[in-house]
Parts: structure tokens; C-alpha cells; sequence
């Protein structure tokens, strides 16, 4: 019997988890190459490079000490909360790491909560301490005063901490005596996290997660909680409403480094991957043959958001996607399904729609974002809120927001906040910047973020998780401007934007091929206004002085994934192809729509 040990890090967004991973391989491996430390290899994902946020948990093992280490890489942000519930299933204790200035955020504080419901002992790691105006101490204090509140029992709250700085490659029991490597995290893991108990009996495992291969098809990886699994063995598969599948396991794989290694058996404790499942799911118990028992499936956050996904119908359509077709459409989220949890999917209200439902704007893009590399070519409409009948009264998701922020801008962040429903709770002074707490609808966040950002010269740091539902706060003012609405199809000219820059700003360039009914800009006031923006000087024999001056156009605003969905209007969709992203109508011809506004006007 191997010595195991399996634990998973707890962390907020960008406070170093990856690294500390990255640091953890490279010790157990004695390979301290500076240039080689520079490139992460846990974020493998472009996006997950791109944003620095992990969305997909992994497994790594190292090896240290003639113990085997499974680390587990949760995902930090609250919109994966599917993700962070199958891991914590797998580990017998947690690393909960910090940043030595900011603190604990409310992003660390929902994994944080499961970790101690499940009755996870935790090992702190103040990561950072070599940042300027650090506060090692009082972060130390914070977490106390968190766990505590989070109705963490004695032995819980007798944790030990580590300090140091993964990036620069050392750990220690007190942040002033830096050290030159993590031996002091890797013992003190040896220390407290408690070895997996064997039980033996019929063997039982859960599927957690899963994995793709092109080549073998989909993988389940889960802890083994009973008994012994063999390479070649016939097992029952239990699913959930008590139906079971007899099945046989072809190959065997342990977690091996950042790869996996075949193995003919896998016993009690350890984690591993099952190739030749057939029809499995998340939460589904791998079980004896003979006498299966299946352990309870695991419970998963309900979605707060919904999202209208629709096939590119707009004039440009199939110019820049290989996958176009509402049958691309389908199989894709079809098979997103398969590992995305907290993902439900619906038929929209035609044929080739469907309505997509996620844990927040951020779950979502991700997934357009990914479709969108993969070549696939959609339309997205306006997200929308998730509402609750309790107790014969309408509730709606309220999210606990956290805004970091200069001194200077927390009035302007309150009143922003406050117009959306949002209520102040806490306020506290940290150094030069203040922290501000707030319960704010789900609906207020949409847009929020680029505003506080637009607001503040680019300095809050905002973040958010799910509190629970709370009665209905009233209608909150959206957007207030109308859109500049192309009237026909072709290039933009100069000449026609500069003569229509008092009507309002741009989010296009000169000489940009546009179609009639696609936004081009917002309006000065709170109605649409339809622009030709494709119209051209009219050529004349004369020369006028004055008249044939250079155009100056301003720079126009250009958004991103997140901003354009959270900007939208009702009548309006996000167009995603490739390579562009537009804002269009949905009624693309302007006598159209207005006929149908009449409708409803009538």
C-alpha cells in the first residue's frame, strides 16, 4: 500500500495557486531551472492564460519523500462552482492560499465554506509576502476570524500556517527568514493532511470528473473510497434513479506528475482515471460487479442566469465559422454538458435556438469564448436573471460584492453600486485603498464591472459570489442610452461618421464592412437612432477652401465578450464568429422593427 496523501488549494483569482503547484513539481523533481519556471504549466487552456484564472480543476502528483502528493487545482472564481464541489469530494485536506495583501476574498470564502462543511482541516499559505505593503500578520488574523465565522470546529481552526513567495520559489514558518526552497509546505502536507483510511470491502468509486481523449473517448477520474479496482475487471455502473449498467474497465491510469501512467491496480485512497466507460456522468458510482452499493451523487449549485444561443443568421453569416449549423450547435453544448456541471440546456423558442443556463456572465463566456476558438459561429442574446416563487413571493439570486478601491473613488463606487440595489455592509480602510462590502441582485452586476473600472481609471478590484435568494428589490435602471443603428449594408466612410460624431460615439472604425441593422455606436439620447453611415461626399468640379479638411475621428470603443452581453438591449444580440464580434437587432430591416414596436405599443 502506497503512502497518499490528497489535497486540494483553495485560492482566489490570481493569488498564485498555479505557480505553487508549478514549484511543488519542480522541487520533487530536483529541477530548479530558472528559465524553465518562467512558462505555467498547469493553465494549459489559452483562455486560462489569457484571464489567469483557472476554469477546469486538474490533477497533478508528485512524489516526495517516498509519499505520493495528488494535488487537486480547483477553480478560484464562484461561477464554477460546479467545478470546486467534485474536487473537495477527492481530498482529505485543503491548502488554502492567500496573498499576503489582499486577503481573503469572497471568492476564496465560497470554497472555503464547502471545504469546512465537508469537514476538511485546512493548511495556510500567506503566498506574496515579498510584495510591498504586505500585511502577513493581519491576513493571518483575517483568516482566523473567517474560519470562525464560518463555523469552523476547534481542531479546524488549530491550523498551521506557511509563508512565502511561490513566484520566487520558497516557503517558511515565518515570513521575515526566507528560506531557498518549499520544503517547509511539503512537511507540513506530510504533517497535517491525514493519509486516505483503507476500507476494504466491495470496491466503490465516484466519478468526479472526466476527461476527453480524440483517441479513447471520454475518461472518468475519481478517488477510489473502497476496496481495490483492477485493469480488465467487470464492474456495475450506478447512475442516478437507481438504474445500473454492467460494464468492464479496459485500461487503468494514476495521476503521474502532469501526466498519467497505466496501472493493473489502484487501491483504496488513491485517485485515478477508468478508460471504457460507456454512457457515464458526473456523480455516478463505479461499483462490485455482484453486490453494487452507490454512493450519493453528488449536488451541484442551480444555475442563476440564462442566455439565448441562437445560429449566425446575420447577413455576414459563414464568412469566418467552420461550424454553422444548428446541428453543430447542438452537439456542441451536447457534449459541453457531459463535464460542465453547472450547465442546463434548453430548446429555445424556434428551432434554431436553445436557451443555455450557467452560474453568471462569466460561465457563460467562457463557453462562447471556447466555441468561438473552436470555429463555431453564434448569436447570443441578452443574459437574464433567474427568479424563484418562496413561499408565494417572487425571489431573485443576491450576490455578496467586494469592491477594492483607492480612497478617492469610494463615493462614486457607492453611489454606482446603490443605484443598482445594491446595500452597503461593511467599509474598511486598508492602507491607501478602501474595501467595501456589498448584498447587490444579480442583475445589478451585469455592466457593473467595466463601469467601476471606466469610474475608478481602471484601479477596483471587484469580485462577487452567490449569497442565496432574497424577495425581489424592485427594476433597476438599465442602460439609458439608445444605439446608432446601421440603415444599410456596406463600408463605413469617414465622411459620413465625422458628420454624425454629435449624434453620438462609435464602436467602429473607417472603412469597416458593416450591415443594415447592426449597432454601430451608442445614441446622445435614450431612443434608437437608424445612421447611414455608408454615404459618400458628393463629388463636385469646384474647390472650396475649408471644405476638404482631414476627418478626425475619435478612437472608437471596442468591447469585450463580457461587456457586450452585459451591454445588449433586449431587441439586441451579440453576433460571435472567429474573428469579430458585432452588436446587431434582431429585426435587422428598421421599417420592420418599427412595426412591430406599434404592435406592441397598440
Amino acid at each position: 500500500m502506497q503512502d497518499i496523501r490528497n489535497i486540494a488549494i483553495i485560492a482566489h483569482v490570481d493569488h498564485g495557486k498555479t505557480t505553487l503547484v508549478d514549484r511543488m513539481i519542480y522541487q520533487a523533481r530536483q529541477q530548479r531551472e530558472q528559465e524553465k519556471l518562467g512558462e505555467l504549466i498547469l493553465d494549459n487552456n489559452d483562455l486560462e492564460r489569457e484571464r489567469g484564472i483557472t476554469i477546469l480543476a486538474k490533477n497533478v502528483s508528485v512524489i516526495y519523500k517516498g509519499v505520493k502528493i495528488n494535488v487537486i487545482d480547483t477553480p478560484g472564481h464562484s461561477d464554477f462552482g460546479g467545478e470546486v464541489e467534485r474536487v473537495l469530494n477527492m481530498a482529505d485536506g485543503v491548502i488554502l492560499l492567500v496573498d499576503a495583501f489582499e486577503g481573503c476574498m469572497p471568492q476564496t470564502r465560497f470554497v472555503l465554506q464547502k471545504a469546512i462543511e465537508m469537514g476538511k482541516k485546512p493548511v495556510l499559505v500567506i503566498n506574496k509576502v515579498d510584495k510591498l505593503n504586505c500585511r502577513p500578520d493581519e491576513v493571518q488574523e483575517e483568516v482566523f476570524d473567517l474560519m470562525f465565522s464560518l463555523g469552523a470546529t476547534e481542531d479546524q481552526l488549530d491550523f498551521r500556517t506557511v509563508y512565502g513567495s511561490a513566484k520566487q520559489g520558497w516557503m517558511s514558518y515565518d515570513w521575515k527568514d526566507q528560506t531557498n526552497d518549499i520544503t517547509a509546505l511539503l512537511d507540513t502536507i506530510l504533517e497535517v493532511v491525514p493519509a486516505p483510511e483503507y476500507i476494504e470491502g466491495t470496491p466503490q468509486m465516484l466519478i468526479s470528473s472526466l476527461e476527453y481523449s480524440p483517441y479513447v473517448g471520454r475518461i472518468a477520474v475519481g478517488r477510489v473510497t473502497r476496496g481495490t479496482l483492477h485493469a480488465g475487471m467487470n464492474i456495475t455502473l450506478c447512475k442516478r434513479y437507481d438504474i445500473q449498467q454492467k460494464q468492464k474497465i479496459k485500461e487503468l491510469m494514476v495521476f503521474d506528475g502532469l501526466g498519467k501512467a497505466k496501472t493493473d491496480e489502484v487501491q483504496c485512497g488513491d485517485i485515478c482515471a477508468i478508460v471504457g466507460l460507456d454512457g457515464f456522468e458526473i456523480g455516478d458510482t463505479v461499483a462490485d460487479f455482484e453486490n453494487p452499493e452507490a454512493l450519493p451523487p453528488i449536488e451541484v449549485d442551480e444555475p442563476t442566469m440564462s442566455m439565448l444561443f441562437c445560429i449566425n443568421n446575420s447577413p455576414f453569416f459563414g464568412r469566418e465559422g467552420k461550424f454553422v449549423t444548428s446541428r453543430h450547435l447542438k452537439e456542441r453544448l451536447d457534449k459541453e454538458l457531459e463535464k460542465n456541471l453547472a450547465l442546463r440546456v434548453k430548446p429555445g423558442p424556434n428551432a434554431d435556438s436553445f436557451i443555455v443556463y450557467g452560474r453568471g456572465v462569466l460561465h457563460l463566456s467562457v463557453l462562447i469564448e471556447t466555441m468561438r476558438r473552436e470555429g463555431f459561429e453564434l448569436q447570443v442574446g441578452q443574459p437574464k436573471v433567474l427568479d424563484k416563487m418562496i413561499g408565494g413571493q417572487r425571489c431573485e439570486p443576491i450576490e455578496n460584492l467586494t469592491i477594492d478601491l483607492p480612497e478617492e473613488f469610494v463615493g462614486r463606487a457607492i453611489e454606482m453600486v446603490t443605484r443598482r440595489k445594491g446595500a452597503l455592509i461593511q467599509m474598511e480602510g486598508r492602507g491607501d485603498r478602501t474595501h467595501l462590502e456589498f448584498d447587490i441582485p444579480s442583475r445589478g452586476l451585469m455592466g457593473l464591472r467595466s463601469n467601476l473600472l471606466t469610474a475608478t481609471q481602471g484601479e477596483a478590484v471587484v469580485a462577487h459570489r452567490l449569497k442565496g435568494y432574497e424577495p425581489y428589490k424592485g427594476d433597476i435602471e438599465r442602460r439609458t442610452n439608445g444605439s446608432l443603428v446601421s440603415l444599410e449594408t456596406g463600408l463605413s466612410v469617414a465622411y459620413s461618421m465625422d458628420k454624425l460624431q454629435d449624434r453620438g460615439r462609435f464602436f467602429i472604425e473607417p472603412g469597416v464592412e458593416v450591415y443594415e441593422g447592426q449597432v454601430v455606436g451608442e445614441h446622445t439620447r435614450d431612443r434608437d437612432l437608424t445612421i447611414n453611415i455608408c454615404k459618400t461626399k458628393k463629388l463636385t468640379n469646384m474647390r472650396a477652401s475649408g471644405s476638404d479638411d482631414k476627418v478626425m475621428l475619435p478612437p472608437p470603443i471596442v468591447f469585450s465578450l463580457e461587456e457586450a452581453l452585459e451591454y445588449i438591449q433586449e431587441d439586441e444580440l451579440v453576433e460571435v464568429t472567429p474573428k469579430s464580434m458585432r452588436l446587431r437587432k434582431i429585426i435587422l430591416n428598421e421599417l420592420e422593427r418599427k412595426r412591430k414596436n406599434s404592435d406592441i405599443n397598440c
